[in-house]
């Protein structure tokens, strides 16, 4: 498969994940080839530096060689980015815009899930406002402040509003009415790791089907 490369230079690429892909090698082997398994042949200092869940697609930063990923890497661990993301949510949401901050942990007995948890959960708080309006759907903006695991999914299934096609957090007329996860990480602005220029990069967004 040809990833599709948003922008490369000399060190660090920025790509659109497909959806159904893991960012990394996965134990299980019907997982398929990674982002970085299709990277590699063509570009072989490539390095991982974020994630995106296997469902979801959209735009990643890839490092190309180890000085690079350590630039990058410490731009996420101190949330120095910027992250956008798309989602069609099930239901309407009835405000315009809000925060959520609701607290998150591994659900353990059953990992790879994640749970609100007010004792023990890590702070987890997301920006999101409302793009569009539908029967049985809205679109929102998501964006995250913190990088939590699943935050954006278990924080709109919080809401009342799981994301459209999320075999994990949503049931019913919300899971069947998409063969996919509903949410696309649309935009994501980083610091060049040499220039420390700051770089916004798009990954098409496919949120308007119907």
């Amino acid at each position: 498969m040809d990833i599709e490369i948003l922008y490369q230079d000399d060190v660090m690429l920025a790509v659109n994940k497909p959806a159904g892909m893991l960012s990394v090698p996965g134990k299980n082997p019907d997982d398929g080839l990674s982002l970085i398994d299709h990277l590699k042949p063509k570009h072989p200092d490539a390095r991982i530096v974020h994630r995106l869940d296997m469902a979801t697609s959209g735009v990643m930063v890839v490092a190309n060689g180890t000085p690079s990923l350590r630039v990058l890497g410490k731009q996420f661990e101190e949330r120095t980015t910027s992250k956008t993301y798309i989602a069609r949510v099930w239901g309407q949401v009835q405000s315009d815009a809000g925060l959520i901050d609701e607290p998150l942990i591994c659900d353990y007995p059953n990992r790879p899930l994640q749970k609100i948890c007010y004792e023990h959960g890590k702070p987890s708080q997301t920006h999101w406002r409302v793009m569009e309006r539908r029967t049985d759907s809205t679109i929102l903006e998501l964006k995250p402040i913190t990088g939590r695991s699943h935050q954006l999914r278990v924080h709109c299934q919080f809401m009342g509003h799981p994301i459209i096609g999320d075999n994990f957090y949503a049931s019913g007329n919300a899971l069947a009415a998409s063969d996919r996860l509903e949410l696309y990480a649309h935009q994501l602005t980083v610091h060049h790791p040499v220039t420390n220029r700051p770089m916004t990069f798009t990954a098409p967004c496919v949120y308007v089907r119907a």
